[in-house]
């Protein structure tokens, strides 16, 4: 077994990561914004080893840039990163359900874990619609994380997670400063959900193939010079 002060100290490392990637998700830490390890140790009250820890999981995620000299600034993702992540995703996607047509997906449609992605799919949707981005991100990312852990393997769902954590990184800034942002909100997530549990993987493809095309759109939109 581990020391309990590695336990207290990979503990706070996650704290601290999760805390500075809720601060990036909601805003409050902007593309290109820079800090240093003694900052944010002195922000949250700790030492410095578990936030430089922090820091390097966040790196790694390619939500944060590190440079020797200057500590760390929030990763600056660009349109044609963003377009690139929905390309991986639609790949990935893809051949999950290429997968599961050959399986009984209804099979999976049961128990706790459906509820919960309902419930999740339910609250994503009425935040959409009313336009509030924060609840919105936090349930979109949960409906998905669990979703993807019905019916991908924890490896490809682990990726996908990574991939939307990524698009709204890059998509928050755009969507706070946009007066229309509120109708680029998707809102799909309980149709989804009924496709799954009837095991319809094509009207499960169809709507994800319409959540691709919709941010395909915006990101279209970020670019046009009418904007």
């Amino acid at each position: 077994m581990p020391a309990s002060g590695a336990v207290t100290r990979n503990t706070l490392r996650q704290q601290i990561a999760d805390a500075l990637r809720d601060e990036v998700l909601a805003g409050r830490l902007l593309p290109g914004q820079e800090f240093t390890v003694k900052q944010i140790a002195e922000q949250y009250g700790v030492s410095a080893t578990p936030v430089r820890e922090a820091l390097v999981d966040l790196s790694a995620q390619d939500l944060l840039d590190s440079d020797q000299h200057r500590g760390f600034r929030v990763h600056q993702f660009s349109v044609e990163d963003f377009r690139g992540m929905i390309e991986a995703r639609s790949l990935l996607v893809d051949g999950v359900f290429r997968k599961l047509e050959g399986e009984h997906v209804a099979a999976r449609a049961h128990g706790a874990a459906l509820v919960s992605v309902r419930r999740r799919a339910e609250e994503a949707t009425r935040a959409a619609r009313t336009g509030d981005l924060n609840i919105l991100i936090g349930y979109d990312l949960r409906f998905w994380r669990e979703l993807g852990a019905l019916v991908a393997n924890r490896y490809v769902a682990d990726f996908l997670h990574r991939l939307r954590v990524q698009a709204w990184v890059f998509s928050v800034p755009f969507l706070r400063e946009d007066a229309e942002g509120e109708k680029w909100l998707w809102s799909g997530h309980e149709r989804l959900v009924d496709a799954f549990t009837l095991g319809d993987a094509a009207a499960m493809r169809a709507v994800i193939g319409e959540y691709d095309d919709h941010s395909l759109a915006w990101a279209d939109r970020l670019e046009s010079p009418q904007r």
